[in-house]
């Protein structure tokens, strides 16, 4: 997919750039400073993702995408909070607040809709954001860092995340991942018809369950995770 960055501090056209390129999925058509330069590349070229600064000099990124009569999807990026609400209402996709990490701008990825994906018929854009997130809540993909590098990980991969200390642990069949994340960041994260909280200390891959012993989970790979007494009903009604 086609994209354009639209920002007047460098670096953050650095890092947007280096995160583009990392990803490898989107195609960089140009990098503009303000919205009025960018508005020939929108009219001439076919733009699918459009990454706008909200604070832009001679015209805002707010105002300039209430001109689009046919805007691009539009991931905003600001360092001001209080503009999130305005901006689902003229139908983003997400919002970037700076400075954001890589994790979370492949957050953002993920709910674009790719040129074959159906999008509902009646639905406003923030219902569709909305209903998008719930239903599909983040990608399929994650990135784990790891010194200097990012390491994709297949959600359908992992087994289970557990608590140790202060970070994390992501296993996968034959080997873990160490994260320095949140258990509750991977819950908002990871997409929720398949991962459920089932103790205040794991979080389970629910297609990896091969069956349920007593206040036991037993994997596939024969792991035993324990039931939460806190869970244990919301695990059973959706499950069982």
């Amino acid at each position: 997919m086609n994209c354009i960055i639209i920002e007047d501090q460098m670096p953050a056209q650095r890092i947007l750039k280096k995160y583009i390129e990392d990803i490898g999925t989107l195609n960089l058509v140009g990098t503009y400073t303000d919205a009025l330069e960018a508005m020939q590349v929108l009219n001439s070229e076919k733009i699918d993702v459009m990454f706008l600064d909200i604070h832009l000099p001679k015209l805002s990124g707010i105002d300039f995408l209430k001109t689009l009569p046919n805007p691009p999807q539009v991931i905003l990026t600001t360092a001001f909070s209080e503009y999130a609400l305005e901006g689902y209402e003229l139908n983003v996709v997400d919002y970037l607040l700076k400075p954001f990490s890589f994790q979370r701008f492949i957050q953002a990825i993920s709910k674009l809709s790719r040129p074959s994906d159906p999008k509902p018929a009646n639905a406003s854009g923030l219902q569709q954001h909305q209903s998008e997130t719930e239903n599909k809540n983040q990608s399929e993909d994650i990135y784990i860092k790891s010194g200097y590098d990012y390491i994709r990980i297949k959600t359908d991969d992992i087994f289970f995340i557990m608590v140790d200390s202060d970070y994390t642990e992501l296993h996968l069949e034959s080997k873990k991942h160490l994260s320095s994340e949140s258990l509750r960041y991977w819950e908002d994260v990871l997409p929720r018809h398949k991962f459920m909280r089932i103790h205040k200390s794991f979080i389970l891959n629910t297609t990896k369950i091969n069956k349920v012993s007593g206040n036991q989970i037993v994997l596939e790979n024969n792991i035993k995770i324990p039931i939460g007494r806190a869970f244990k009903n919301d695990f059973m009604d959706r499950f069982m």
